[in-house]
C-alpha cells in the first residue's frame, strides 16, 4: 500500500512584522506543494529499514528498525492520536541518529527536517520498515512555508496509514480528511515545526493543512474563505535573510520612535482587516472582481510603504517593485523581508504577454519567478501511487 499527500506553501498577504506588535495579519495558501509518499515493503522482501529520500536534493537517509528500537526507551513510539512534544531525552536520541549521516554544518536546516521526520514517524507509525519520498515545488528557506508543508505532508501520510482514521483506500483521486482528522494532522505538523524552528507561531502549518486563508492576531487564528480567485507572481530574490535579526530591528526602531511606529502598526492592522473583508465579500461579476482587485492593489502598495517605514525592505525587493511598477502592477514583500520573496498581484484582465514580459525582465536580474493561485485547497491525499 502506498499513500501520497500534498500540502501547499503559504504567503503573508498583509501584516508581517506588525503582527508581532499586536496587529492583524492575513496569510493564504498557494498552489505550490510539497509531496510526500509512504510505502511499506512487502513482507517477502525481509526489508528491515526505514528510508527517507529527499528527491530534489538527491539525498537518502536510512536506519535499521532494530537500531531505532534499541535507541528509544521501551514503550516509545506509536501514539498517533496524541500529538506529543519531543522530550529533551528523545531529542538527544534522534540527534545522535541524524548525526550518523554527517550532514554538513552549513545545512543545519536539513538536519532539523530529518529530526522532525524521525520524531513524527516513530510517534505515529512506530517501528516499521518503510520508504518515504519527498519532492517539493517550493524554494527552500524563502519564506513560502516549505518546512511547514514538509511537516504537514509527512504527518498526513503517517496518520493515513496509522490505522487511527477511517479512509476510503480504494479512492484513487485526491481526497481530503474530515476537519477532526485535519486538526490531528495539524497538531502533529506543529510538533515537527517546533523541532525545526523552536518557537513557531503555528500559522504556516495551519494554512498548509486547511488551505484558503487565515486572519491572525495575538495568537488567535480565524479561518476565512475567499470569494474570488487571486493570482500572484511570486519573485524569489534568492537573497537570504535573518528573520530573527529583522524582527529585532523593527522592535529596536519602535523603542526609538514609539509614537510613530505605533501609528505604523495601527495602519497595518487596518489594512489587514480591510483586505480580509474585501476577500470575503461576494464578487457577483467581472466588474466587481476588477474593483476588488484595484482595492487589493492599493492595500498592497500601502502595506509595502509601511514595511519600508519599518526598515525591512531591501535593494532586491525595490528592484522588483520598480520593474513591476513599469507595468502598473502592485508589489509587496512577503514574510520577513530583507530579501526573500516578493508578491505581485496579477489582475484577471492582465494578458499573458505582459506577465511573460515581467517575468523575463525579473529573471534577467537573476530572480526566480513563480506564478501561483492564492487561497486554494489545503492538504490532500491519494492512495495507490500518482494521481
Amino acid at each position: 500500500m502506498e499513500v501520497r499527500a500534498r500540502a501547499p506553501g503559504k504567503i503573508i498577504l498583509a501584516g508581517e512584522h506588525a503582527v508581532v506588535h499586536g496587529s492583524t495579519a492575513v496569510a493564504a495558501s498557494i498552489d505550490l506543494y510539497t509531496y510526500a509518499s509512504l510505502c511499506f515493503p512487502p513482507l517477502s522482501d525481509n526489508d528491515d529499514t526505514l528510508k527517507l529520500q529527499l528527491k530534489d536534493l538527491d539525498l537518502e537517509f536510512s536506519w535499521s528498525i532494530g537500531k531505532l528500537q534499541e535507541a528509544f526507551p521501551a514503550g516509545s513510539g506509536c501514539i498517533p492520536l496524541s500529538p506529543t512534544a519531543c522530550s529533551p531525552e528523545n531529542f538527544r536520541i534522534i540527534a545522535a541518529l541524524v548525526k550518523e549521516h554527517n550532514i554538513p554544518e552549513a545545512k543545519i536546516g536539513l538536519a532539523a527536517g530529518v529530526t522532525a521526520f524521525l520524531w513524527l514517524y516513530t510517534c505515529i507509525i512506530g517501528f516499521k520498515p518503510a520508504k518515504v519520498t519527498i519532492t517539493s515545488e517550493l524554494p527552500l528557506g524563502s519564506g513560502l512555508g516549505s518546512s511547514a508543508s514538509f511537516c504537514v505532508s509527512l504527518s498526513a501520510v503517517f496518520v493515513a496509514l496509522s490505522g487511527c482514521v477511517n479512509l476510503d483506500l480504494n479512492n484513487k483521486g485526491w481526497i481530503v480528511f474530515v476537519d477532526s482528522e485535519l486538526d490531528l494532522v495539524n497538531k502533529w505538523a506543529f510538533e515537527g515545526e517546533r523541532l525545526i524552528h523552536g518557537k513557531p507561531s503555528g500559522i504556516d502549518n495551519t494554512v498548509s493543512t486547511f488551505g484558503n486563508m487565515i486572519k491572525f492576531r495575538s495568537g488567535a487564528l480565524t479561518r476565512i474563505k475567499s470569494s474570488m480567485l487571486l493570482k500572484m507572481l511570486i519573485t524569489n530574490t534568492k537573497v537570504g535573510r535573518n528573520t530573527k535579526a529583522l524582527v529585532a530591528s523593527v522592535s529596536e526602531r519602535k523603542s526609538r520612535h514609539p509614537d510613530a511606529m505605533t501609528a505604523v502598526f495601527t495602519a497595518v492592522d487596518s489594512i489587514s482587516n480591510k483586505l480580509a473583508t474585501i476577500i470575503e465579500s461576494p464578487a457577483v461579476d467581472e466588474l466587481a472582481i476588477t474593483e476588488k482587485e484595484v482595492q487589493i492593489e492599493e492595500l498592497m502598495e500601502m502595506n509595502q510603504g509601511l514595511l519600508q517605514c519599518m526598515g525591512v525592505s531591501h535593494a532586491s525587493i525595490e528592484t522588483v517593485i520598480r520593474t513591476t511598477l513599469k507595468y502598473k502592477l502592485s508589489t509587496k514583500l512577503t514574510g520577513a523581508g530583507g530579501g526573500g520573496c516578493v508578491l505581485t498581484l496579477l489582475p484577471t484582465i492582465l494578458s499573458k504577454t505582459i506577465v511573460d514580459k515581467v517575468k523575463a525582465e525579473l529573471e534577467s536580474c537573476g530572480f526566480q519567478c513563480l506564478t501561483a493561485a492564492i487561497g486554494g485547497n489545503g492538504l490532500e491525499i491519494c492512495f495507490g501511487g500518482s494521481s
